[in-house]
Formats: structure tokens, sequence, C-alpha cells
């Protein structure tokens, strides 16, 4: 999951879960600032490994390193330990109000978790027994950047600051109001640049909801009446319902692509629904055979709201459209590529993996690709794909990242 919705379910945990305050600068520091502050650099700081790219030219670190050690299970007590320590030191040398160490360690440990647990419901993969075991598991829930799970960690922090204090609730409410109302044409903009395009039902729905969250309760001043922690807990809730209603739309997601396996006699190597923006209605469904891959990109909406006459295939499954990455046959060039370390490093990260294989005049080129990360649009080059060169005589011209 992107740094910047890490960094804001850190702080909705604060101010819901442990008596955490807004972010805002105040000298001295309070001990409510201090909690906030924690919990959101916890919940930032496992993607400080991206720190390593800047000294070092190795191009595999996306897939060997990061959402490694600092996303660990089995490290998170002692990044805790030593950022505890680190924040009481600068307590102290700030004359700050602070939490105890003991507090502390769990404060900072509760933001560590919290990223690990949203990197773990996203499809990249989270490393969370590095260094002992290397593997990646994921579970698949939401896409890397999800626009609406963000709003709704932050929506309720903003609303709980708008109405904590009386006097100036009407400005506040108009100033958040002012700024969100952009909100939805900006992110339909983004998602139709992209390939996702959002319709125009849903952007008008989403700036009634703005206008709604933002204005509705200065009316009268009820806003302000709510407690500050109730606009968190309410934001924190609802990102659990959200995250419940993930979870059920992958199970009925990855049903259907089952039942297309079945009904098209593959054999399954590996199977798995993963959610495609722009909403929880949107899932890329994956087999990989040993032929090559089938996906299945899938909108759980028409269940609900039918765009043509029901298919009488009991298997629900004969009106799929999908399309299918054919594996290339296997040849001396491919044998070559597989046994060079950064395409064996892309293998072991790779799920959905298919080898493509052509010739430029007299040079070979072996393309190998993780379908996992989708081609959101179709004219555009697969995110995941890792291309070996080859000259004449069998010696390596080239190998890296496909450039878009």
């Amino acid at each position: 999951m992107d740094t910047i919705t890490h960094g804001i379910a850190g702080a909705l945990i604060a101010k819901a879960a442990f008596k955490g305050g807004d972010l805002l600068p105040a000298i001295p520091v309070n001990k409510k600032q201090v909690v906030t502050w924690t919990l959101m650099l916890g919940a930032i700081f496992p993607d400080s490994d991206v720190v390593r790219d800047f000294f070092s030219t190795n191009e595999m670190l996306i897939v060997t390193w990061h959402r490694s050690i600092t996303h660990s299970l089995l490290c998170c007590p002692v990044w805790s330990a030593l950022l505890a320590l680190l924040t009481l030191a600068i307590c102290r040398w700030r004359k700050w109000e602070s939490p105890s160490f003991p507090a502390l360690l769990g404060l900072w440990a509760a933001g560590i978790l919290s990223h690990i647990f949203l990197d773990l419901v996203t499809t990249f993969g989270t490393m969370i027994w590095s260094p002992l075991v290397w593997s990646r598991p994921a579970w698949d829930l939401l896409f890397i950047v999800d626009f609406s799970f963000t709003a709704v960690l932050l929506i309720p922090q903003l609303l709980a600051w708008a109405y904590e204090d009386p006097e100036h609730v009407r400005r506040r409410a108009l100033l958040l109001w002012m700024i969100f109302m952009p909100a939805p044409l900006a992110i339909a903009k983004i998602a139709a640049i992209v390939g996702a395009p959002t319709s125009n039902n849903a952007i008008l729905v989403a700036t009634v909801l703005f206008t709604a969250l933002f204005l509705v309760p200065a009316i009268r001043g009820w806003g302000f009446r709510v407690p500050y922690v109730t606009w968190n807990r309410v934001g924190l809730g609802l990102a659990i319902v959200y995250l419940a209603a993930a979870t059920f739309a992958h199970r009925v997601a990855l049903e259907r692509v089952r039942k297309f396996a079945a009904a098209e006699n593959v054999e399954v190597l590996n199977i798995a629904a993963l959610p495609f923006p722009p909403s929880l209605w949107h899932w890329d469904g994956l087999v990989l055979a040993r032929r090559g891959v089938y996906e299945l990109r899938m909108d759980l909406s028409d269940a609900l709201f039918p765009k043509a006459p029901q298919n009488s295939d009991p298997s629900g499954t004969a009106a799929i459209e999908h399309t299918f990455y054919p594996e290339a046959p296997m040849n001396p060039w491919i044998q070559k590529a597989r046994s060079l370390p950064n395409v064996q490093k892309f293998l072991w990260f790779a799920r959905f993996p298919v080898v493509r294989f052509h010739k430029e005049g007299a040079e070979a080129v072996v393309d190998f690709i993780d379908v996992r990360f989708p081609q959101i649009r179709r004219d555009r080059a697969p995110s995941f794909e890792y291309r070996a060169r080859f000259s004449v005589d069998g010696s390596v011209l080239s190998e890296g990242w496909t450039k878009k």
C-alpha cells in the first residue's frame, strides 16, 4: 500500500485507540501529539527500506529487498525497542511531555504492525517471516493504491478537527468542502489515464457525499457535539467494514475464477482473484496453467445489475470474456535466460509468470512477465517485465526491466 495511506492509517489508530491528538504544531509538544506522531511514523517506518535504493545500483532490490526485514514480524520487536529509545531521548532533549518507554514501545509496535497488515492485504507480497523464511504472503484484498480506502481513513480525522472547536466549525467545514469538491474529478482523471475509467454517476455520488459529510454536520452546530474520539473511532470502524467488504468480494471473485477453470478443464498450477481499480466491484482473475496464464476481468456488480440476459450455463462462466497469455515453447535461448541470476530472482518473485521469445535481426530476446501486475491499459507494456537480450554467439547483450 502507498506510504501516504500508511501514515494516515497510523494517525487514525492513534486518535481512535490511544487518545492521540491532532498533528498541529504546538510548543511545547504535548503527550497526545507524541502519541499520534509515534504511531504515524511507526506506520511509515517499514517503507524506509527504499532508502537503500539511493545507495545501490542493484535494480532487483524491488523484489529481493523491499518489504523484507523492515516489514518482518520477527524483527518488529527490535525496531520498536530501538525507535522507542530514540523517541524517549528526543522528548527528554526537547523537554516534551512523553509517554513511558513501555508505552512508546507499544505505540511503535502498533504502527509497524498496521503497516505490515495493510501491505499483506495487497497483491505485492510481504516477507513477514524474514530473515528466517524468504517468502511473500499476499492476501489480495486491496489494490496498492485505493483512493476509497484512503478517504475512509482520512475524512473522519478531518471532521474531528473541523468540529472540535465550536468557534471555527463553519470556517473549517467550508475549507474542507472546498478542498475536497474537486477530488472526485481529479481521481476520475487519474483513473482514466491509467485505463480504469470512473462513471459520471460515481463522480456525482462522491461529490454529493463530500458535500453532506463536510457541510451537513455544521447545520445548527450538531457536528461539534460529536466527541473528537468518536469521529475517529467511526473512521476506524468504517475501515474495518471496508476490509470486510473487500474480503467478501474477494471470495466471490475467486469462486468465479474457480468455476471458469473447471468449465475450461484447465490444469491449475496457481489461481487468484486480484483487486482491480477503481472499486471493490472490479477484480482480475488469474489462472496459471502449463501452457500459459488465463486472465478474467470481472465486474461483480453485474450479478446485482445485469447488463445483459443471464447466461443459461449453470456454471455462470460461458459468457466471461478472458485473455490467454501463452507460454513460449522452450528453446536454448529461454534455457540460457532462465539460468541468469536476476531472472531466477524474478521467477522466485513472480506468481503468474509468462515467458515470451522473439528475434530482432540476429539478436534473441526473452521477456519474463508477471501477469499478477495487470496491464490496466492494454496499449502499455506490462508493469513487471524483465528482458534478456542475446547476441548470435549466445553472449548476453543486455538484461533488465523493460522501460515504459
